[in-house]
């Protein structure tokens, strides 16, 4: 295979495939070629050379790009229409077939590789979504561009931190690779020279000159396969050597989402994470010793360049994308994007990735306490309104006798079920509780084994309450049963005590549910999205935290009925003299 390199400092490119450039070099700014003045030229790139044009037919300005005819760029974007990806008109060929010319969107913003120098230039105390809007406006005041009035996206920006605005870029980047990965499309070439900027300062996705069509006929992942070194991925590095085994054909999305990651980094702190030889250029032993950096995780002096305003969302997403192992890394763009999404959520971040010293990470090797005590307060505070109410007005009707009776009626009944109620509920939330304890000592679990740690940790108050409601139906029978083996109380008394079980019941089901949650929702699930995303949220996930949203409320009408039916019950059943015997009890519950 005959390799072809063009090395610089930042752009070092190993292309299988490329042409002589010759042909190229006699195209200037200020010449005709088909339908098309070139104004100035906006590019130069390994195998191709970019102009603002005015289309004469059309007049409208164009950027075109003219390069030989190899590759299948223009046929792999007319695949795809996305906002964040360059919109490709047409293409035709020229110089006796010998080069091609592709006229697309101009994008006048410049590119990220402007907005990187800039960040070089800037110190970070003052860095922020400024910079980025500084830098399109200087390169739209070079291009005689005007600069939009009004514009929501430039606003947003300008308001942002610097590393919200990267996360901001990060994000759409993401979306398009997304995009473009469901239609079988690889770009291969990430690199701040490669995203365009519109005037409001949205990124598009440009240079698809060496990427790989899988739905496109005879498109060849090894035809003109390359890219820049210093963004490459370890399975890239791997192809791109000759001496190793791997292919391009083995390349997939993950690739991609390395290099946008070392792209992100670069942007947020002025430098990639990798101590890459630059004066080694494009040879093999420089490959070697770039893919010797990438196999290891990113060293600390380079995590410790991370500005101090870098939310720990972000720093943890752009690490899980950085992984050696692309298993480790977000599998798609979709999933990439929705973390970077997350980044610029202040309330959804801090959830997530809560600070250090937050009550979520002191209590968090507390969780089977934790659960314990959120179950058992919920149960305590029934326990106690039953013995001040239902008590108070059996003690009147029953003799010393009848009550000793009861009482061991209730311990034979009732004692030996308790312990198997807790230990039912640690079966039912073992995952719930095991996993998150796991992902916190470093053990990595399955995709699924995640995804079903994520539905029990939704499901866990529900299945307290349950636990809760059950052993309250046993406690109760256990009270009914021995007040008809010992007593002949009233029917109307008996009533009253059996409605006053079920409102027990109530306060055993809600005072758990919402007590469990809360920890659980807080706590344990942002465990879940913290550690092992491969595991992050799905649809599945949005549908059972609304679930859990629409369950709430009725755990919340179960709880607000509870001091309405007590006094109902108590009002409908007794005499006023029993009424006077628990004000105390019902006023508490209509406080509490």
């Amino acid at each position: 295979m005959e390799v072809a390199l063009d090395v610089g400092t930042d752009t070092s490119t190993r292309i299988a495939g490329a042409g002589d450039g010759a042909a190229l070099d006699v195209i200037e700014a200020g010449s005709r070629v088909d339908d098309f003045d070139l104004l100035t030229g906006l590019g130069r790139g390994a195998f191709a050379r970019v102009f603002l044009a005015r289309q004469r037919s059309m007049q409208r300005l164009v950027a075109v790009k003219i390069s030989h005819n190899h590759g299948s760029e223009p046929q792999t974007l007319a695949h795809l229409d996305h906002d964040h990806i360059v919109r490709v008109f047409d293409q035709r060929l020229i110089a006796d077939d010998e080069l091609k010319l592709m006229y697309m969107q101009y994008v006048p913003g410049g590119t990220l590789l402007g907005v990187l120098r800039r960040v070089r230039d800037t110190p970070q105390p003052l860095r922020s979504g400024r910079l980025l809007l500084d830098a399109v406006d200087e390169e739209l005041l070079n291009r005689g561009g005007i600069r939009p009035s009004e514009s929501r996206a430039r606003v947003e920006i300008a308001r942002s931190s610097w590393p919200e605005t990267v996360a901001w870029l990060g994000r759409r980047l993401a979306d398009a690779l997304d995009y473009a990965s469901r239609r079988g499309v690889l770009h291969r070439d990430i690199k701040p020279a490669n995203v365009l900027l519109t005037a409001e300062g949205s990124p598009k996705l440009a240079d698809f000159n060496i990427s790989f069509n899988h739905h496109l006929r005879g498109s060849s992942p090894l035809a003109y396969f390359g890219g820049s070194l210093s963004y490459m991925s370890p399975e890239q590095l791997e192809a791109a050597h000759p001496g190793m085994p791997r292919t391009a054909a083995d390349l997939d999305t993950r690739s991609d989402i390395f290099a946008l990651a070392v792209m992100l980094w670069e942007l947020l702190t002025g430098r990639r994470p990798y101590d890459d030889d630059h004066d080694a250029g494009g040879s093999d032993t420089s490959v070697e010793r770039m893919l010797e950096l990438r196999r290891r995780p990113v060293a600390d002096r380079f995590v410790a360049d991370l500005p101090p305003d870098c939310p720990a969302a972000l720093r943890r997403v752009l690490l899980a994308a950085l992984e050696p192992d692309r298993d480790e890394r977000p599998a798609t763009g979709r999933e990439l994007a929705a973390m970077l999404g997350l980044c610029l959520d202040p309330r959804a971040r801090d959830l997530v990735d809560p600070r250090p010293n937050s009550w979520q990470i002191r209590l968090a090797p507390w969780t089977l306490l934790v659960t314990t005590l959120a179950g058992a307060i919920g149960n305590a505070v029934a326990v106690m309104y039953n013995h001040f109410h239902n008590g108070t007005l059996i003690d009147r009707e029953l003799t010393p006798a009848q009550s000793n009776s009861l009482d061991a009626i209730s311990v034979f009944l009732d004692y030996p079920f308790y312990p198997l109620m807790f230990a039912l509920l640690l079966f039912l939330c073992r995952r719930a509780i095991l996993v998150p304890r796991g992902l916190r000592h470093g053990r990595r679990y399955e995709i699924e084994t995640l995804a079903r740690a994520r539905a029990d940790v939704l499901a866990v108050g529900d299945r307290a309450a349950l636990v809760g409601f059950a052993g309250w139906v046993v406690a109760g029978s256990s009270f009914v049963t021995g007040l008809l083996v010992v007593g002949d109380l009233p029917p109307e008394l008996l009533l009253h005590l059996l409605v006053t079980l079920l409102v027990c019941g109530a306060i055993s089901v809600s005072y758990p549910f919402f007590l469990v949650t809360f920890w659980y929702v807080r706590c344990e699930y942002p465990t879940l999205l913290r550690h092992g995303h491969a595991g992050s949220p799905t649809g599945e996930d949005a549908l059972r935290l609304r679930a859990l949203g629409r369950r709430a409320t009725v755990y919340l009408a179960i709880a607000a009925s509870v001091p309405l039916i007590g006094v109902l019950t108590g009002v409908s059943f007794l005499s006023p003299g029993q009424l006077l015997l628990i004000i105390g009890p019902m006023r508490w519950l209509c406080v509490g």
